[in-house]
């Protein structure tokens, strides 16, 4: 390798392009800047420091990487390339060069992942569904569960690892259709590093983040992660998002063996949200260009405060012990404005009869306390010649949540009436009898409010064992097999009952992978994982969107949900082994699945009597085409079915929420040393609103699905030049076409959200 680089000093160019891509793009916890002299060739953080090297090596002076060799969960001991599952991996290069910031956004825009609308349209933070399954409480933080709907910001984030079908061995309880893991930026003591990114552009936006890590000595290394950013949403002024937030990180390796790494991170998020529009029945179609009708005091405030502790040591060279604890606490709450078409009443004064639009206020408040702390112990042994890389785990998680809601109180009178179930009544219309918006739009209502009580106590504690191993059992071909038991006892207090009961699960997962050359294989997998009732901490006894379903003592009678995945792939390592390749062929089978009765936000409800099937294919390709060329993209073909239902008009009909075809692909051209271009496209098919996981809402009479979320594409661009060896400029084109277009709808239609409209943006980097 060309270059000599010093350790712990000032950067060169060349020294900070690789301690850019160490400290962004790898996994080690501690990587130097030359080629290490590794005594065991095998070592881990060896691999992983020519994995670092290979990548500069590949992209020359300050270029991205659209490709990692590893997951980032230690228990994932084999390459990704040989690891029997769907992983798709988003590196932090590409989605900077995206523009995405938020989780959310970063996870709408993959193959194979949809949005859906919560409870009252919010369900206090980010909603995923993955291969059509919830996935809203799956979401980890490196290899930790991150529980409560929170705002998730990507400023402290190295990656993102979304792995599709189900993976209970890893995740535990829930893990449906996949799990997104998301692995934090760590201070390092091999390098000294700053990084200082300022952007602007259009719809008032401003974003300002710090990176910079300090190596105190051979032992101590502190990293601290900073963000301050706000915008209003492209095309829908004073519809406003705040971000602010922290992570302080440090590492202490008192010796060889053993290393402590501590992180404190923080967020603090403050929205004006948007529900968007709503679905017109008359005319099956989401009404465009729909006003911003937000009253002015609505909020979507989000606070996430957590402490990590990473503990490792190594026992010897074939045993190895690491410790990961984190202590949380999040704060939501939301206060938001609806709008729905209809004709004020015959009996209205002003306009009898008139096509009009009212508004509804839809609110609520969740706090969460959680600790979780995950043993492994790796263990590399030879038996019988073969030689198996071996994982312990025992998990111990406790998670308690409080829900509330707010008083409201109205201070305006209202301007008009409407018929509804209830008879006539009055209500808050936007438009006058002329047809014409409200003059004063955002205090047509005036809400005052104030927190009211808890009216749900949620708590489950769970004790978790499992083993995995990795092993060869012929030249070609390589075993994965993992079990894992989870106990947990749960309990719920609302108003006026008490819900309690305790059951253990059993998960596991086969998979062969078999060689068919030196840089291609096939494998298949088989995996399960398991729902329990009233899974959902934010919803309570709303049985029809993931609470509880029946009464006390029906519940603690039903069976968990559970889920089968079989899985048939193939992955290449293509060009020189610079791009990887995958394709695989799925059928997920959700059986004893809980179903709702009639009023969704009441416990009735019947206990595992759905069972539904999503079936597919899905492509993915990573990588470098050439030393200019790099590509990251996925394409998914699925169908899903009702198989049983206690109402048999459900059988036959499509899983709510759920798009049979999307795609998704980003390109970076680098024809210069100074510049690089490129841009990303993303097609979400059409989906269909209704309850999750089971039927989307359909009407007989007509033969039609009652909600329809059409089919969208958006395209995105982008260019970086690299003005000095310290700058670096980027500009991005968001929604180039401008579409209007909607990610997801509520199941009666009244809510479908918006996606981002055109936006500019221009984001200056300076190195130190």
């Amino acid at each position: 390798m060309s270059g000599q680089y010093t350790k712990k000093t000032p950067l060169t160019l060349g020294a900070q392009t690789i301690a850019a891509a160490l400290a962004f793009g790898t996994h080690a916890a501690a990587v130097y800047a030359e080629e290490p002299e590794c005594e065991d060739k095998k070592d881990v953080e060896c691999v992983a420091d020519k994995e670092a090297i290979e990548h500069i090596e590949i992209h020359g002076v300050r270029h991205s990487v659209y490709r990692y060799d590893r997951s980032g969960d230690p228990r994932r001991v084999a390459d990704l390339v040989d690891t029997p599952q769907t992983i798709s991996v988003l590196t932090l290069d590409q989605i900077q060069e995206s523009g995405r910031t938020d989780l959310k956004d970063i996870l709408n825009a993959q193959a194979g992942v949809t949005l859906g609308t919560g409870e009252n349209g919010n369900a206090f933070g980010d909603r995923y569904i993955i291969r059509g399954h919830e996935a809203r409480s799956d979401v980890f933080v490196d290899g930790l569960r991150d529980p409560g709907m929170t705002t998730r910001e990507s400023f402290a984030t190295e990656r993102v690892e979304i792995t599709k079908g189900p993976s209970s061995t890893f995740a535990g309880r829930g893990s449906s259709g996949g799990a997104v893991n998301s692995i934090t930026k760590k201070a390092s003591t091999a390098y000294n590093f700053g990084r200082v990114d300022l952007a602007a552009g259009s719809d008032d936006h401003s974003r300002f983040t710090v990176d910079y890590n300090l190596s105190l000595s051979d032992e101590v290394a502190v990293r601290i992660n900073g963000l301050s950013a706000s915008e209003d949403k492209p095309g829908r002024e004073g519809i406003e998002r705040e971000r602010d937030g922290a992570q302080l990180s440090g590492i202490y390796n008192p010796s060889e063996k053993l290393s402590f790494i501590a992180d404190v991170y923080y967020l603090d998020a403050h929205d004006k949200p948007d529900l968007g529009s709503y679905f017109d029945k008359t005319v099956r179609e989401p009404v465009e260009d729909i006003p911003v009708y937000a009253q002015d005091n609505d909020f979507l405030d989000s606070e996430v405060t957590t402490f990590t502790l990473r503990t490792e040591y190594k026992i010897n060279d074939k045993l190895r012990f690491y410790n990961a604890t984190r202590t949380g606490q999040t704060e939501n709450g939301y206060i938001t404005t609806g709008l729905h078409g209809t004709n004020r009443a015959d009996t209205d004064p002003e306009a009898p009869g008139a096509a009009t639009m009212t508004l509804s206020t839809h609110q609520g408040w969740q706090e969460v306390d959680y600790v979780t702390t995950q043993f492994n112990l790796f263990w590399d042994a030879e038996w019988f010649g073969r030689e198996h890389k071996l994982v312990f785990g025992l998990e111990y998680t406790d998670e308690s949540v409080d829900n509330g809601v707010y008083d409201i109180e109205y201070g305006n009178e209202t301007n008009c009436l409407t018929s509804g179930r209830r008879g006539v009544s009055g209500a808050y219309c936007i438009l006058d009898a002329e047809g014409n918006l409200a003059s004063d739009l955002g205090r047509v209502m005036g809400r005052t409010f104030t927190r009211g009580e808890a009216d749900s106590l949620y708590d489950i504690e769970t004790v978790s064992a499992y083993v995995m191993d990795t092993f060869a059992v012929t030249d070609k071909m390589d075993i994965f097999f993992g079990l894992r038991q989870d106990r947990f006892d749960y309990s719920n207090v609302t108003s006026d009952q008490l819900y309690a009961y305790s059951d253990t699960m059993y998960n596991g997962h086969l998979g062969l992978v078999y060689d068919l050359a030196e840089n291609g294989n096939v494998y298949a997998t088989y995996s399960t994982a398991t729902n329990i009732n009233g899974g959902e901490s934010d919803l309570g006894t709303n049985c029809g969107y993931g609470g509880l379903c029946g009464t006390p003592e029906q519940a603690a009678q039903a069976d968990p949900e559970v889920v089968e995945n079989l899985e048939l792939g193939t992955k290449w390592m293509l060009f020189d082994e610079k791009l990887m390749f995958t394709a695989a062929a799925f059928r997920m089978t959700k059986s004893d699945v809980m179903e709702s009765v009639g009023d969704s936000y009441s416990t009735l409800g019947t206990l595992n009597t759905g069972e539904n099937r999503v079936e597919g294919v899905e492509f993915g390709l990573s990588g470098d085409i050439t030393d200019k060329l790099s590509i990251q993209a996925s394409a998914t073909l699925m169908d899903s079915e009702v198989l049983d239902s206690y109402n048999e008009e459900n059988i036959g009909l499509a899983l709510s929420n759920f798009s049979e075809k999307s795609y998704y692909f980003q390109i970076r051209y680098q024809p210069t040393e100074r510049l690089a271009f490129g841009g990303d496209y993303t097609y979400q098919g059409e989906m269909y609103g209704g309850q999750p996981d089971t039927a989307a809402g359909y009407d007989h009479e007509s033969g039609q699905y009652s909600i329809v979320v059409p089919s969208y594409q958006v395209v995105g661009l982008f260019a970086n030049y690299h003005a000095t060896e310290r700058l670096t400029v980027r500009a991005n084109i968001g929604n180039l076409l401008d579409e209007e277009y909607w990610t997801a709808a509520y199941r009666s239609g009244a809510f479908m959200y918006l996606g981002d409209g055109r936006s500019f943006r221009t984001t200056l980097t300076y190195e130190f």
